[in-house]
């Protein structure tokens, strides 16, 4: 879905765009805004994909308005005049939209935006995953989860700072929805994430407060992961120091 705002300083020309995108099913507009400084302040907070910005405006002109962005955008350019559209493109602009807007051109517009977009995030590996608990959606981060625990059909996923999720789940499928490079399984009753292991001594994972054993079953695997993807000394040094810490006593 690509999350859009649009700015124009006439409340009917957002009303029809309003109405435009809500042709679209792949397009979602956020918020609508007359004037600019309140588009730039939500656009610092809230990040979107997509902008549809007035040229003409009587505060700053859209073109000015787009070189203040800190995060550049996708932009279609709306304006009545034609003239415009050619500088709008030395911004790389995605399109243009000349007032008055038809539905036809209002789609074909959309389509190259969602070409755009869709070519800009296909190599972009999603950082997060969605768990339904508690009847409701959660999204959480890889980056925040210290560990996940299996209990029977439910798993517990621990994270930083946050309350501990409870979902209705088994740990093999769980595994399957997390990043094989950044998460492995070291017990029939944990997953883990590489990155949060603090230390490891006498096959005991240490992670913030939590003590994770591994397993006889899932020591080949543990030291495998840290083996496949070596190309250093300094990733052969930490592999024996693993060795040293998981078979001595």
């Amino acid at each position: 879905m690509i999350k859009a705002i649009a700015l124009d300083d006439e409340p009917l020309a957002l009303e029809i765009l309003q109405s435009l995108c809500d042709t679209i099913d792949y397009i979602e507009l956020e918020k609508v805004f007359t004037k600019s400084d309140e588009a730039l302040k939500y656009l610092k907070k809230y990040p979107v994909d997509l902008l549809f910005l007035d040229i003409n405006m009587p505060s700053i002109s859209g073109l000015d308005f787009y070189k203040k962005l800190p995060n550049k955008t996708m932009v279609i350019f709306t304006t009545a005049y034609s003239e415009f559209a050619v500088e709008g493109f030395t911004l790389r602009a995605t399109d243009y939209l000349l007032k008055p807007i038809s539905l036809s051109r209002f789609q074909q517009v959309a389509e190259k935006a969602f070409s755009q977009w869709k070519l800009q995030n296909q190599n972009i590996e999603q950082q997060y995953l969605f768990i339904r608990a508690d009847y409701s959606l959660i999204k959480i981060l890889f980056s925040d989860i210290l560990y996940i625990e299996g209990l029977d059909d439910y798993v517990k996923i621990h994270i930083q700072n946050q309350k501990t999720v409870v979902a209705r789940m088994t740990l093999k499928l769980m595994l399957q929805k997390l990043p094989e490079t950044e998460f492995i399984r070291v017990h029939r009753s944990f997953i883990i994430p590489i990155s949060k292991v603090e230390k490891i001594r006498n096959k005991v994972i240490f992670i913030d407060t939590a003590e994770i054993p591994i397993s006889a079953s899932y020591e080949e695997a543990f030291l495998h992961f840290w083996t496949r993807n070596k190309e250093s000394l300094s990733d052969l040094f930490l592999l024996q120091k693993i060795k040293n810490s998981l078979f001595t006593s």
